[in-house]
C-alpha cells in the first residue's frame, strides 16, 4: 500500500516530468519563431495515479487526491499565421487551408513554408534545397532571366514556358499529420486524402509562425514557478518523513 508520503513524492515528481516535457515544446516553439509558415506545439494533459493507488482502490471505486497532471499527447496548432509583406517574388503565402507539397528524401513532404529559391538547375526549392512539386508531382522549374507571377490559383508564370500550377493540398484532418523536422509535415492515412485547397495563393508575402512570443514568456515564468513549487513539495515531503522516523525512534 502507498503511504500519503509516498503518493505525494510520486504526485509531485510527475508534475515536474511533465513541466519539463512542456518546456522543451516551449523551447522548440522559441526557437522557430521566426521560421516562415511554422506551427506551435501544444500539449494535452490527463491524470497520473501510481499503479499501486489503483490497486488499492478496488473495481468501481473513483480515484481521490492526489493527482498530477501528465502530458497525454502532443499536438500541432495548424491555425492561420501572421501574413506578412515581402516583395520578394519567390516568396508564397498561403492564406486559408493548404499545404505546398514538395519532394523530401524519403517521399513527399508537405509545408506552410513559402520562402523559395530558384537552384543552379532552375529548380524551384525550399530553403532546405527540396523541391516544389506542380499538380502533376512533378518539379517545377523555371529560368533566372524573366519575372515570374504567382496567382491566387497557384499558376506560376514566366515568359517563354508553359504555366505550371503549384501542388497545393489540404488534408480533411491535419491534425493527424506527422510533424517532421522545421516546418515538414508528412501524411498518414488517419490525415485523409489530399483534396483541392480551398485556400488563396498570395506571391510576394511569407506566413509567419503562429506562436505568440508573449504567450511563450507568460507560460515560460509560469512552468518554471510550477517546477520550482512541485520540487518544493518534494523537500517538504522528504522532510516529514526524516521527521516521522525520528519520532518512531523516540518512541521506542
Amino acid at each position: 500500500m502507498v503511504s500519503g508520503v509516498d503518493a505525494l513524492t510520486v504526485a509531485a515528481a510527475s508534475g515536474m516530468k511533465a513541466r519539463l516535457e512542456s518546456l522543451e515544446l516551449l523551447a522548440n516553439n522559441l526557437a522557430n519563431q521566426t521560421s516562415a509558415g511554422y506551427k506551435a506545439d501544444r500539449e494535452s494533459y490527463g491524470l497520473y495515479l501510481a499503479p499501486e493507488a489503483l490497486d488499492d482502490l478496488g473495481a468501481g471505486v473513483l480515484p481521490s487526491p492526489p493527482h498530477s497532471p501528465v502530458i497525454e499527447r502532443h499536438w500541432t496548432d495548424h491555425g492561420q499565421g501572421a501574413v506578412a509583406r515581402t516583395e520578394g517574388p519567390l516568396d508564397i503565402a498561403l492564406r486559408g487551408n493548404g499545404f505546398l507539397t514538395v519532394q523530401g528524401p524519403n517521399g513527399p513532404l508537405y509545408t506552410r513554408n513559402g520562402a523559395l529559391r530558384l537552384s543552379a538547375a532552375g529548380q524551384l526549392e525550399t530553403s532546405d534545397g527540396y523541391p516544389v512539386l506542380d499538380a502533376a508531382s512533378a518539379p517545377v522549374r523555371l529560368n533566372g532571366t524573366g519575372p515570374v507571377s504567382v496567382d491566387e490559383q497557384g499558376f506560376v508564370r514566366q515568359a517563354g514556358l508553359p504555366p505550371t500550377r503549384l501542388g497545393v493540398v489540404e488534408f480533411s484532418r491535419p491534425g493527424a499529420m506527422a510533424k517532421r523536422s522545421g516546418t515538414y509535415f508528412e501524411i498518414s492515412t488517419a490525415a485523409g486524402p489530399a483534396q483541392p485547397v480551398s485556400g488563396k495563393v498570395m506571391q510576394g508575402y511569407l506566413e509567419q509562425s503562429n506562436g505568440s512570443p508573449a504567450e511563450s514568456a507568460v507560460r515560460l515564468v509560469t512552468l518554471l514557478r510550477q517546477f520550482e513549487m512541485l520540487q518544493k513539495a518534494i523537500q517538504i515531503d522528504s522532510e516529514m518523513g526524516r521527521r516521522a522516523e525520528d519520532i518512531a525512534r523516540t518512541g521506542q
